[in-house]
């Protein structure tokens, strides 16, 4: 057990310096850092069937060592574009509302960050499920509010759609940090709507489920392990999977 805690504290450790040391940061200028889409969401004009697709990519700037940026994108049935959720902390400092709602394409990169699909639900009954979602935006409580750390912000917002949407079996990875914060209730579903999750503001708890596995939560920063498949979850590293590639 000593050496295990050992190698995880050096791995994390090398992790950060590599990160630092590979920061480029003529590359994080957000005013001329791509925004482009990189072409892995369905083409609505040859895709008639409905589809959901919830994304995450590393946050803007330094940001990003730490944590992703997360956000939820839907195209009914026969629908020729995609409406895509999320929160925008930015838009606090001009005293708007932090939840936007626009259509665009979902798979554009963050500020020049890769995006990543995170989970995706197609076809039969997903229309009842975009329903839903859309419902489950309306009712979110912190449109208006937001906190890059522990929460409310962009992953906050995503775990609250995925706890009322069990259904999209989302498996919000370690580096979704704000997906704990639960405000002032203490006890909750876990983020992919399975199992519990005891929280206490985002910055102490522990959750249990089938998708997630366990996970413990210090600082806002996540640790855990994941029976199925094999795999252990790290702050800054995300999801470390340990099954044989075949």
């Amino acid at each position: 057990m000593r050496y295990l805690r050992l190698f995880l504290i050096f791995l994390f450790v090398g992790a950060l310096i590599l990160i630092i040391v590979s920061y480029d940061a003529k590359s994080h200028n957000w005013r001329t850092a791509s925004r482009e889409p990189v072409g892995i969401a369905p083409d609505p004009a040859i895709t008639p069937e409905a589809v959901i697709q919830v994304y995450g990519a590393r946050a803007f700037s330094w940001r990003g060592y730490f944590g992703i940026h997360t956000w939820i994108a839907v195209k009914p049935s026969e629908a020729m574009s995609y409406t895509v959720f999320e929160v925008l902390g930015w838009r606090q400092r001009n005293k708007q509302p932090v939840l936007v709602t626009h259509n665009s394409s979902p798979d554009r990169r963050w500020y020049g960050n890769m995006p990543e699909v995170l989970a995706e639900k197609r076809g039969e009954g997903v229309d009842a499920l975009i329903d839903r979602i859309e419902q489950a935006v309306l009712d979110y409580p912190y449109d208006s509010e937001y906190k890059m750390w522990p929460g409310p912000n962009s992953n906050t917002f995503t775990a609250w759609v995925s706890r009322l949407i069990p259904e999209l079996e989302l498996d919000l990875p370690p580096t979704a940090i704000g997906k704990d914060y639960l405000g002032d209730n203490m006890m909750a579903l876990a983020p992919s709507g399975a199992g519990f999750q005891f929280s206490f503001y985002g910055l102490f708890g522990v959750l249990a489920s089938d998708i997630e596995g366990v996970e413990i939560n210090l600082l806002g920063l996540a640790f855990g392990v994941d029976p199925d498949p094999p795999a252990i979850k790290l702050p800054i590293l995300g999801r470390i999977n340990l099954a044989k590639q075949e």
